[in-house]
């Protein structure tokens, strides 16, 4: 490390959100390894506690669509550090997997209860925060869905197109105030929620697991593979230092090419 390197966090607090597993479990550890302090929450504590104990961070459960915990995850946040520095707004779920005539509406609700309203509840948060220091980089997590639509997968579609407005808008309203807002878009990611997605999907369709992921997620992939939630991560990183430092209301693929 070199004094005053662009891509390191040192001194400064991150949190992510859904950081129990998957892409917040992976973003955590790189961001701990660039020299954040990482408060790690989400619903369950034991998953949570694990990724904290491995990088040194603090973990504490938080139900995003539940306005007061979110309120208070905050307020332990700033008593690690005083600041918040970077937060990733990653908490969220597939949703129902249906066409849109057959869809469960409880479950469709549901869906944007965590992935939009809860995200939601973290910006309110964060914005306040960020904007009295003057200073902060807020990651939104959207997806690939977030600009194309997708069959079968309405709830989380439009959670994740509403995430890249949301974006856009505290881009510039966060701005004038020094805080950055951008979003990162994956592709299909490798891990235990793909494949309760295609196991779903499958069920739903009739079809194989295997002819569901070549036809629809590997095969029309540039790079002919998934994603890794590692890369995710990096591309996090990226957005979270100061290597972006010119850099708000942005997009970013991280998909293998699928375009």
């Amino acid at each position: 490390m070199t004094k005053n390197d662009p891509s390191r966090l040192d001194g400064k607090l991150a949190i992510v959100t859904g950081g129990g597993s998957g892409i917040g479990a992976a973003t955590a550890h790189i961001f701990a390894q660039a020299g954040a302090t990482v408060l790690v929450t989400g619903r369950r504590l034991e998953p949570l506690k694990t990724v904290a104990d491995a990088i040194g961070g603090h973990a504490i459960t938080c139900d995003v669509s539940q306005q007061d915990q979110v309120d208070a995850m905050f307020d332990e946040a700033l008593r690690i550090t005083g600041r918040v520095d970077v937060v990733l707004n990653n908490a969220g779920g597939p949703g129902p997997i249906a066409a849109v005539a057959d869809v469960d509406m409880a479950e469709w609700v549901a869906c944007m209860n965590v992935n939009l309203v809860g995200a939601m509840h973290v910006l309110q948060a964060a914005a306040k925060i960020m904007g009295a220091q003057k200073s902060g980089s807020i990651i939104n997590m959207s997806s690939l869905m977030g600009i194309q639509g997708y069959p079968m997968r309405s709830a989380y579609v439009a959670s994740k197109f509403a995430l890249i407005g949301i974006t856009e808008t505290m881009a510039r309203e966060l701005g004038p105030l020094g805080v950055r807002v951008n979003a990162l878009m994956p592709g299909a990611v490798s891990g235990e929620n793909m494949d309760r997605i295609l196991a779903k999907r499958a069920a739903a369709e009739g079809l194989p697991v295997e002819e569901i992921e070549r036809q629809n997620y590997t095969d029309v992939a540039a790079l002919k593979r998934w994603v890794t939630p590692e890369e995710v991560g990096r591309a996090a990183l990226y957005y979270a230092c100061d290597l972006s430092s010119a850099i708000t209301g942005d997009k970013m693929k991280v998909d293998c090419g699928r375009f």
